[in-house]
């Protein structure tokens, strides 16, 4: 079975607010191993911080956030917008207008759009992720998706990658970039510096570092002019 090592796609945060917390160790964990132990890492995180939220960090009064998210200096959270249920918002993470991030990671600096919703994700440092862009955990193959059974599994250039879990979206890399109305997940691992262009869907793969992805009608796109009219 292929192995994905989160070192290989994302850093460990810098400013030192989760420097004795589980999280330091992404670097060195794979991402099975991690996805088994994500919410234990979790409830220990929040068990040695002093303040979970920091004082530095800017919350929109219409924004809301769940009583287990850890949010580090300077973060912005803009209008209408809900972290929740287990999410770390690392230094300097913008989160725009009306997004929805659930159970996700986002790395030091990284800046969502408006109108974004991720689930069991974890993006590294310096990604932008533009407007409505959605990334999905669970597979719509999974008899009943409210009570989702079905292994998320991933194609790797190694084989396949099994996830050991039916709820996990996407892992996207350092400094990843996208357009807009992208969707992602579930099962998808973007190396860094990967840049994808707006109306991408893309599921159950690995993608390697520096690549570029387009969607097929992007190139298949003509413009013409049309005749004047009374032209011969």
């Amino acid at each position: 079975m292929s192995t994905i090592r989160l070192g290989d796609y994302l850093g460990v945060p810098t400013d030192g607010m989760l420097d004795d917390t589980p999280y330091a160790q992404l670097e060195t964990t794979e991402l099975a191993g991690f996805l088994a132990a994500w919410a234990d890492w979790h409830r220990q995180a929040l068990a040695r911080l002093p303040q979970r939220i920091h004082p530095t960090a800017r919350i929109h009064p219409t924004a809301v956030i769940g009583d287990d998210v850890i949010i580090g200096p300077h973060v912005r959270v803009w209008e209408f917008s809900t972290v929740r249920a287990g999410s770390v918002l690392c230094a300097g993470v913008s989160v725009g207008f009306n997004c929805e991030v659930t159970w996700s990671f986002l790395g030091e600096r990284t800046i969502l759009g408006h109108r974004i919703g991720i689930n069991r994700t974890l993006v590294g440092a310096d990604a932008h992720l533009s407007a409505n862009l959605t990334v999905a955990a669970i597979s719509m193959w999974s008899p009943r998706m409210s009570a989702p059974e079905r292994e998320i599994v991933l194609r790797t250039p190694g084989g396949l990658h099994r996830c050991g879990t039916p709820r996990f979206g996407a892992l996207i890399g350092d400094r990843v970039q996208t357009g807009n109305g992208i969707s992602l997940g579930p099962g998808v691992a973007l190396g860094r510096d990967c840049r994808v262009a707006g109306g991408v869907t893309l599921a159950g793969r690995a993608v390697p570092d520096h690549s570029v992805v387009t969607a097929p009608h992007t190139a298949d796109v003509h413009v013409r002019r049309r005749r004047a009219p009374g032209s011969p």
